[in-house]
């Protein structure tokens, strides 16, 4: 697809819409209730969270954050020492929360369906720049830290 914008915050949005659109056009198994939603919130919070603490170590070993360009630092430390991917981590969270807070089964798939896509459009071919680009040290932390967490 010729000028479409790949970069994961767009596939979260056209995956929010898909789950917005399940559950106005198919709400199967309406009424999750008080604790989904409260519980859809909290994910929702704790997936923005980790999205800027992982930000913040791009910002601070300058180096992109954009999933297409090369990385010119390896970062093992802040959130990246509990996994590989946290800001995709706190995208896949808040795509949860929202699903939950939405309140009825049809988008249940959904974020799993949003990880296959992260990690096969994004994560593997990541991977493959951090090995390019930091060989061993790479190799090594990638053995060493989940993917997910």
């Amino acid at each position: 697809m010729k000028g479409f914008p790949d970069l994961p915050p767009v596939w979260f949005a056209g995956f929010c819409a898909a789950a917005w659109l399940l559950a106005r056009e198919l709400p199967l198994v309406r009424a999750f209730g008080p604790l989904f939603w409260g519980l859809g919130i909290l994910l929702g919070l704790a997936g923005l969270a980790a999205i800027g603490w992982s930000a913040w170590w791009f910002w601070h070993k300058r180096t992109s954050i954009e999933p297409h360009h090369d990385p010119s630092a390896l970062i093992v430390e802040g959130p990246y020492r509990f996994s590989r991917n946290p800001i995709y981590l706190g995208l896949l969270a808040m795509l949860t929360g929202y699903v939950l807070w939405l309140g009825v089964l049809s988008p249940v798939l959904l974020p799993w369906l949003f990880a296959v896509v992260l990690e096969r459009r994004f994560i593997q071919p990541e991977e493959e720049r951090l090995i390019d680009a930091f060989g061993l040290e790479a190799r090594r932390y990638l053995q060493k830290t989940r993917r997910w967490l």
